[in-house]
């Protein structure tokens, strides 16, 4: 394994970032070829636990000459949203200076040169350049996989329509429950920004390619055994694919759980503040009308509760971890089989 330390100077004198990237080198230059990232949301800690047990073993691997397609891993992929922190939050979702989600606006290329993208010396703002090595580093590679996290959620993936079914391997080996498929988001998210030049090629070269948001459960879901699991649930895949060699692994494509378009998704949001008493748990399955969480208004009267009903039935994939809301908050995501009322253009959440 080769370690690159990637330095970034920050957008005032006396700062910079420093971005570790890890190299395994593939013996196979026809082999698929992979690039793994985590922390994009830098207080998402889940896939950089996986990493964390996934690189010792691909230094084996690659020790014993197992390596065919070339490796690129990069655990923390977003050193200034590791470094927000206010009032001893942790606040790695959104730039400071801009606001801007860090999985937001990357550069839509079409093609896979990357030349015209900003150097890391470049007169822009440093969150912009970081976006731009990020693609430098990701889009040489058949597959990309940037592993976020929920709020509390069940494990899933974003996976666009031109992937599937092929991608099944995938949710399969990390047992993800649910893929939210998508075919335009508009908000250039990482996965986007890696997909867009896949989706200019026909469609018979599109077949080795996988690219997605790997959504590892929940926020607080980081320990030895979950980081274990997922490690070995990715190596599996990576065997799979044929990016590593290791002949005791096998995977069964068995997943059969559903896949459903982002207009399906039923987005459950607070009409007013208060507290979250949630009345189902995650990966409950739910039918119409049925009672999901209530906004308790004015503690201690119930006149001013406000209970949120299924408006259709589905499986309840994600809660917020929050248990006090703001007026218009998202509060669940409930996998519906039609098209939301509410569904709008663009992604989820901001």
């Amino acid at each position: 394994m080769k370690t690159e330390m990637i330095q970034l100077a920050g957008d005032v004198p006396g700062n910079s970032i420093e971005l570790r990237v890890l190299r395994f080198e593939g013996k196979n230059e026809k082999a698929v070829t992979a690039y793994l990232q985590s922390s994009l949301h830098g207080s998402e800690l889940p896939g950089q636990a996986a990493l964390h047990f996934l690189i010792p073993m691909l230094e084996k691997a690659e020790r014993e000459g197992r390596v065919a397609g070339y490796i690129t891993v990069v655990p923390q992929a977003n050193p200034i949203g590791s470094a927000q922190w206010l009032a001893h939050q942790h606040l790695g979702r959104f730039e400071y200076f801009s606001n801007v989600n860090f999985n937001r606006s990357f550069p839509l290329l079409e093609t896979f040169d990357t030349s015209g993208l900003a150097p890391v010396d470049a007169p822009k703002a440093l969150a912009e350049r970081l976006k731009a090595q990020l693609l430098r580093l990701a889009l040489p590679h058949e597959i990309v996989l940037d592993l976020h996290c929920d709020d509390e959620s069940e494990s899933y993936l974003y996976i666009h329509q031109a992937f599937l079914p092929e991608m099944y391997d995938l949710a399969s080996a990390l047992g993800s429950t649910a893929i939210l498929s998508w075919d335009s988001t508009a908000d250039a998210a990482f996965e986007e920004a890696c997909a867009h030049p896949v989706l200019q090629l026909p469609e018979a070269q599109r077949k080795a390619r996988a690219v997605t948001t790997v959504e590892f459960r929940g926020l607080n879901d980081v320990d030895v055994e979950s980081g274990r699991a997922d490690a070995e649930g990715l190596y599996r895949f990576l065997v799979h694919r044929g990016v590593v060699v290791d002949h005791g692994v096998e995977l069964k494509v068995d997943f059969n759980g559903p896949v459903t378009p982002l207009e399906n998704v039923e987005m459950i949001r607070a009409p007013q503040g208060g507290m979250i008493l949630f009345h189902v748990d995650i990966g409950a399955e739910v039918e119409a009308g049925a009672k999901l969480v209530t906004v308790v208004t004015v503690p201690g009267d119930p006149d001013g509760d406000i209970t949120l009903t299924a408006p259709q039935a589905g499986r309840i994939l994600t809660r917020r971890s929050h248990r006090y809301t703001r007026r218009g908050d998202d509060l669940m995501k409930l996998l519906g089989t039609k098209r939301s009322i509410n569904a709008k253009p663009g992604s989820l959440e901001a």
